[in-house]
């Protein structure tokens, strides 16, 4: 056996105890088990590294802990005794909220960390961060500027690591979007999402996972902010084996016709304000209203991972019926949740998965 696998640190340690727990739980369950899919150990640094199976357990759970924590109102210990590193270089509303209650309200114990409170890649190398929190604490959520930074606490930390936000992908924002148009249509299978704005780290989640539920996807982005192009080759490989539709153009009515789902973000991310005047002006025609709505299916509704500015879309389809922003904003929370259990725990969810 290798130093390397004998350190007391490092994904490959990781990656050697997931899979001999994968293959004991396997082993022991027998050709009968329906359980959810097992992922305990494992890192979510973006829903590209996670299967069709994966993904659709990471919903189940979400939705058993909503189901019985919410409307149950039973109380579910199952973080007792365990504690989690946020690390935060960039503020947040949902994502900070939604993470601090989940945790603690499952028993165990968040810590809140900004660059002002630790030393990440400043005076300690982010190598060095990982190692320290692994050893206190049983896993970490940051939401960070530069994917990289991910990587490298995934590389060198022993407990499972959660990508909060980075520039390349938001997975958990992705994971929520699609429990809530679970919720609300029933069934993801042979829906059309239509997404409508800036290439930015949103859309790649988008782009990492629908395929892999069945949804068809359509992307309309001004020129030059296209997504990035080697995930726009995986978005078509996805398509193609998965048997799903994936349109990449300028027009934003071309992208909204005939779709279930009308999707937008920001089109001034943080970091790019010095940029905003020139994207404002650039994004002219972007803007979502019941006009691009009007050549959508008759059952369209509408997503924004909030905070929304009033040129990305306007009042009349946000404070509309249609509208599915302020669900999509409390299952934040509860995916996250589900998400946490999985990564931690062999849990067990007790209401039937819905149909595909």
């Amino acid at each position: 056996m290798s130093a390397k696998l004998l350190s007391p640190h490092g994904s490959v340690l990781k990656r050697w105890r997931t899979q001999c727990s994968g293959l004991w739980r396997w082993w022991s369950s027998g050709p009968d088990s329906r359980g959810s899919a097992s992922l305990k150990g494992r890192s979510c640094l973006s829903l590209k590294d996670f299967s069709s199976e994966e993904i659709r357990s990471l919903l189940w759970v979400s939705r058993d802990l909503k189901h019985r924590i919410k409307l149950e109102k039973q109380y579910l210990p199952i973080l007792q005794g365990k504690s989690m590193a946020m690390l935060f270089e960039k503020r947040s509303t949902r994502t900070r909220i939604s993470t601090e209650t989940g945790f603690a309200l499952l028993g165990g114990h968040p810590c809140f960390l900004t660059s002002q409170d630790i030393h990440l890649g400043v005076n300690e190398t982010c190598a060095d961060t990982a190692r320290v929190l692994s050893r206190q604490c049983d896993i970490i959520l940051a939401r960070v500027h530069r994917h990289s930074t991910l990587e490298e606490l995934d590389k060198e930390a022993s407990v499972p690591i959660i990508n909060g936000l980075s520039d390349l992908y938001h997975p958990i924002q992705i994971l929520a979007d699609f429990l809530t148009l679970q919720e609300h249509y029933g069934s993801l299978q042979g829906l059309t999402v239509s997404w409508i704005g800036d290439g930015n780290n949103v859309l790649h989640s988008f782009m990492m996972a629908a395929a892999k539920l069945g949804v068809h996807l359509k992307i309309a982005t001004p020129k030059g902010y296209e997504p990035e192009r080697s995930l726009i080759q995986e978005a078509q490989r996805l398509s193609k084996e998965h048997g799903t539709q994936f349109l990449l153009t300028d027009d934003p009515m071309e992208a909204a016709q005939g779709s279930n789902v009308l999707v937008t973000d920001t089109w001034v991310s943080m970091g790019q304000e010095v940029e905003k005047k020139k994207r404002l002006k650039d994004f002219q025609g972007y803007q979502i209203t019941m006009k691009t709505a009007s050549v959508a299916k008759a059952d369209w509704t509408f997503l924004h991972c909030l905070p929304r500015k009033m040129e990305e879309v306007d009042d009349e389809v946000f404070y509309s019926s249609r509208s599915l922003v302020f669900p999509e904003s409390e299952n934040r929370k509860w995916t996250i949740m589900g998400l946490i259990v999985s990564l931690l725990t062999d849990y067990s969810p007790q209401i039937p998965m819905l149909k595909i």
